[in-house]
């Protein structure tokens, strides 16, 4: 570690504590390598690090989950190359870290090549990767009927992985795609209809619980996407006074 990487470290020693450590190991990450500083606080010393890619990459290889947190918060999304970014996904090992990097970096780019790759692997933050990127550009960005139909063909092909963070991440994307418009959602309750037609309980119970909110959505003025019914401003619209 260079002496600025040093210093880091120990400041994120410093404000870190118990408490919020026994959190970060809950997620999955191995005690030596958690530390216990928020995520809120690392957004701030992250708008004070350098931007220098070689420094944030020195920063990652401390092996420390917040050091991770910080690269990813840090680096600009189209410095990094298609080798970097794939090096990096091999080291992600937590559900936070992998959302993370879809939402910050991958979200920036031209990300479609990622999508079609992880969704087949049987890795478990890949694939979650993968539902996490249909999920944020769904919400992101503007998606064409061709997409929309890709995506939720992805979906129903690669749905039945019964790991928990990965049908959360395929419900999570069946539900944002149903939220564009109303033809969206009128296909993204075909796709769910048909995954509870399967003999796969996994497939069944994302099925499910993505209609629990894909039936409840409808268009509110000054929205451009669907929202649920059951929040303050779709109750307005379902039940007018």
């Amino acid at each position: 570690m260079t002496q600025s990487t040093y210093d880091i470290v120990n400041h994120l020693k410093h404000i870190s504590s118990d408490k919020y450590k026994t959190n970060v190991i809950k997620l999955g990450i191995p005690e030596e390598d958690a530390l216990g500083v928020p995520t809120s606080e690392l957004r701030k010393i992250a708008r004070t690090l350098p931007k220098d890619k070689l420094f944030l990459y020195e920063l990652w290889k401390t092996g420390y989950h917040e050091c991770k947190l910080l690269t990813v918060l840090s680096l600009k999304p189209k410095e990094c190359t298609e080798n970097e970014i794939l090096a990096l996904m091999e080291e992600i090992d937590s559900w936070d870290l992998c959302d993370l990097f879809c939402k910050t970096i991958l979200i920036k780019r031209d990300f479609d090549f990622y999508i079609h790759l992880w969704i087949q692997s049987e890795e478990l933050f890949k694939r979650r990767a993968a539902f996490t990127l249909i999920a944020s550009k769904s919400t992101h960005a503007k998606l064409s009927d061709e997409e929309i139909a890709d995506y939720l063909k992805l979906i129903e092909q690669h749905s039945d992985d019964e790991r928990l963070l990965v049908k959360k991440a395929a419900s999570w994307a069946l539900r944002e795609l149903g939220k564009i418009s109303y033809d969206a959602k009128e296909r993204s309750i075909e796709t769910a209809t048909a995954l509870l037609q399967q003999p796969s309980k996994t497939q069944q119970w994302i099925a499910k619980e993505a209609l629990k909110e894909l039936q409840t959505l409808v268009k509110v003025d000054g929205r451009s996407r669907l929202i649920s019914n059951k929040s303050k401003m779709g109750k307005e619209v379902s039940n007018p006074k």
